[in-house]
């Protein structure tokens, strides 16, 4: 009876399948845009930022919020939802700068609403652009991803980036970002 109580739930012979099970898996950092959640392959982003005091730039195209300065290097900090040309809400406590690797060896600064979490995602939980969503699709979205429940870094309970457990963050569709298309560099 005790080797009972042990087992797991499932009938014999069903397993679900474990995260490792899907194939190779690609970090992705989602974040909030608008209300919407993006992401960004992780290899593209080298820091999280508070976002500091920024300096405005006069006679800079509207995207561009300003500059700052990290640590002695000046970042020009850009406004991913004006470079999508979303909604703009009042930047909450939550908002952040993203310290994005660009050509030349030169940093940028994406300004986001909020960073949620960062998912490893298989080529099976992800969808190309112009299958998921169909007709004309902007350069800049590489595809559609629907995570599973096992595909974030807080697997177990852990906290996600934010704070919250992966249960909490759950998310079920992804606007995934090509960061090299959006920003105008290759």
């Amino acid at each position: 009876m005790a080797n009972l109580a042990r087992r797991s739930g499932s009938p014999a012979g069903l397993r679900r399948a474990r995260p490792q099970d899907r194939g190779p898996r690609t970090e992705y950092l989602a974040f909030v845009l608008a209300g919407d959640v993006y992401a960004a392959p992780v290899s593209f982003v080298r820091e999280i930022l508070k976002p500091p005091p920024l300096t405005p730039v006069p006679r800079a195209p509207h995207a561009i919020m300003g500059i700052v300065s990290v640590r002695g290097q000046l970042v020009t900090v850009v406004d991913l939802r004006r470079r999508l040309r979303l909604a703009e809400p009042v930047p909450t406590r939550r908002a952040r700068i993203l310290l994005a690797a660009a050509s030349g060896g030169e940093t940028l600064g994406l300004f986001v609403d909020e960073v949620l979490q960062v998912y490893r995602l298989s080529e099976s939980e992800k969808e190309p652009a112009v299958a998921a969503l169909g007709g004309d699709v902007a350069p800049y979205i590489e595809g559609i991803a629907r995570p599973s429940l096992g595909s974030g870094l807080a697997a177990g309970g852990r906290r996600s980036v934010e704070g919250r457990t992966e249960q909490e963050s759950h998310i079920s569709v992804v606007i995934l970002l090509d960061l090299r298309a959006v920003l105008g560099f290759s």
